[in-house]
């Protein structure tokens, strides 16, 4: 005697040892004897042997069409064993009882289980539910394989025009044209972008990473919404100064000037001005709907997407020849370059002029100063007494406004973005530290201290930068930034680029008129405004700094070096010059840092902004001074 049985949800068979009601010990065709529950038994044959009931069942089965079979068969709950006579029109074999039962238990779709050999027909709309959506699946996956074999000679499918930012950026798994693309990536060995590169689904490498950035940060589009034009304030009092601002070429956003006036017998009162968009945006308004979703203006080489819409800038922006609404700080200064005292005010301050770094720095340099600056020009004096002044807050600060050695890098794109192949990148480096830097960077500095203990006295909620124990975070407690020696530190002197300064403004301004601040301390809109600008404003520098790499291998590219020079940061870490580039080469040995190298370039790829770089030779046999470089580049290799 011979049993089928199931065990584990497979079909076995067995020889009969013993027989004991309610369970057996059998053996199978390879001698192994176990035992086992006679409710699992589903079949008692003789013949045909074990080893040869599931090989021949399983042939019969085969050609058991399973249409057919459900058409046969009646509703209700049924054995297999019981129909399978029903089926075969006689006495079922054990071999055709099995293959029923295979038959049976291979269609799911057509014959729900009911327990161990037991099975009861699909409703017919549920079966026909089940046939059309495995109909569906069919077409899908031959949808996915016409679409993968296009992408493998290289031909976008049509499917894939409207999808290529989610199959770039976002990929939906469950999609056939993600199945597709992972099938063709897989067979030709190359990643998604290149795939379709290849295939002329991407514009240029620069448009990748711009749509790539977009879709993350901008999904709704980088336009602004329709606005009601903004109210400049016309009863503020109109300050009695001639006021200059010092900026970039490039800059559209003006938002501080200065200004000076003589004090007979006194010294001077220095004007620091900042721009107003506070006045004139509401907490909670449409703009500041708008400006709290972006949090920042972005920058990248030949383009900017400006933290409040054009018209508001237009307003309120530091522009020569207006007068502007500003919050001025007035210093009161000393002969000596000493400050006594220091008032604060909204008001209207007439803008003169915006002097520009590319036409001051000829005149006012380090050694124009140093020969007693003999040449007249606009602002000389006021430039030189303002720069006296930075000099004497940095020493009493006993920290440098900006680390000696680093550069800036300027980027000037000639040409149409849209075709950047095309286009002439030209890459400036100017080193930092600068007198005009330094004299800008200290009166922000005192600016923004003055606010932040006036903010921190009068127990006004804000947002501070705060350096404690060497980390620079943001902080809604008043706390000391050790890296600049100042007790609390407010950045309120950026309102038209950044939010944070926009709402410590608001802060400001109740303060000084005595109102109730829109935020109060501990509030959960200021934490998570907090929140919010640091991990934008972060993915924003990321992707500067990405776009700043691209076109530095453009700029490689467009001169056509094969071969560049590299300065040792550590270890195998270098910068090359005169460009702002970071790279690893695993290639270099072992030197100092400071040591100059000759590298060759093997590749460049503008998708992945990877750089291949091989060492040739060492320039400096000796130790030279270490370049010095911005710590965020490092940080973003490492």
């Amino acid at each position: 005697m011979h049993v089928l049985f199931e065990e584990e949800g497979a079909f076995r068979t067995a020889t009969v040892v013993a027989d004991n009601d309610a369970s057996l010990q059998v053996e199978a065709a390879s001698g192994k004897r176990s035992k086992i529950k006679a409710a699992n038994v589903l079949l008692r044959y003789n013949e045909p042997s074990p080893s040869a009931l599931l090989e021949q069942a399983e042939a019969l089965a085969a050609g058991i069409e399973q249409d057919f079979l459900w058409e046969c068969l009646s509703d209700g709950e049924f054995s297999f064993s019981e129909v399978a006579g029903e089926y075969f029109g006689h006495t079922a074999t054990a071999v055709e009882a099995t293959a029923l039962l295979l038959a049976l238990h291979a269609a799911p779709m057509y014959f729900h289980r009911k327990g161990k050999g037991r099975f009861r027909k699909a409703p017919a709309d549920i079966l026909q539910a089940a046939l059309a959506g495995l109909e569906k699946k069919r077409l899908q996956a031959l949808a996915v394989e016409r679409m993968a074999g296009e992408l493998k000679t290289f031909v976008l499918p049509a499917e894939f025009i409207p999808l290529l930012d989610q199959l770039l950026y976002k990929p939906d798994r469950n999609r056939g044209e993600t199945k597709a693309l992972e099938a063709a990536c897989q067979a030709t060995g190359l990643s998604a972008a290149h795939l379709l590169a290849k295939c002329g689904a991407i514009r240029s490498a620069h448009d990748y990473h711009l749509r790539r950035f977009l879709v993350e940060q901008f999904p709704n589009g980088t336009a602004f919404p329709t606005t009601a034009d903004p109210v400049v304030p016309s009863a503020l009092p109109r300050a009695a100064v001639r006021a200059f601002s010092i900026d970039d070429a490039a800059t559209t956003e003006i938002d501080d000037a200065f200004s000076l006036q003589t004090l007979p017998g006194i010294g001077w009162r220095v004007g620091i001005h900042i721009a107003a968009p506070a006045l004139a945006i509401a907490p909670g308004s449409p703009v500041d709907h708008i400006a709290r979703g972006r949090l920042s203006t972005v920058y990248l080489p030949g383009a900017k997407f400006t933290m409040l819409p054009e018209k508001v800038v237009e307003a309120f922006t530091l522009g020569g020849g207006r007068d502007c609404p500003a919050v001025s700080l007035y210093l009161t200064v000393t002969p000596d370059f000493e400050i006594t005292g220091h008032e604060t005010c909204v008001e209207i301050v007439p803008v003169v002029a915006n002097l520009r770094h590319h036409d001051l720095e000829p005149l006012f340099n380090e050694q124009s100063i140093a020969a007693g600056l003999p040449d007249a020009f606009a602002f000389r004096d006021e430039l030189r007494t303002l720069w006296q002044l930075a000099n004497a807050c940095e020493g009493r600060r006993g920290k440098p406004s900006a680390m000696q050695g680093n550069f800036d890098y300027n980027f000037r794109i000639d040409g149409d973005l849209s075709d950047p192949e095309n286009c002439q990148v030209d890459i400036s480096m100017r080193r930092r530290g600068s007198p005009l830097d330094k004299l800008v960077a200290e009166m922000m500095i005192v600016a923004n201290a003055t606010w932040g203990d006036l903010l921190a006295s009068r127990n006004i909620a804000a947002i501070y930068r705060v350096q404690t124990g060497g980390k620079v975070r943001m902080s809604t407690s008043p706390q000391p930034h050790e890296g600049l020696g100042v007790k609390h530190y407010a950045w309120s002197s950026s309102p038209l680029r950044r939010y944070v300064d926009l709402l410590n403004q608001w802060q400001l301004i109740a303060c000084l008129r005595e109102e109730t601040p829109p935020f109060a301390a501990r509030s959960d809109a200021l934490f998570a405004a907090l929140r919010d600008f640091e991990l934008t404003y972060g993915a924003y520098n990321e992707f500067q700094r990405g776009m700043e790499r691209y076109w530095c291998l453009r700029w490689l590219r467009q001169h056509d070096l094969a071969f560049v020079e590299a300065t040792i940061i550590r270890e195998n870490l270098v910068r090359l010059d005169p460009l702002p580039l970071i790279q690893r080469v695993p290639s270099v040995p072992e030197l100092k840092p400071g040591q100059r190298v000759g590298l060759r370039i093997e590749a460049i790829d503008y998708l992945t902004l990877e750089l291949a770089l091989r060492h040739v030779e060492t320039l400096l046999a000796e130790e030279a001074p270490a370049a010095a470089t911005d710590d965020s580049l490092i940080e973003a290799v490492d």
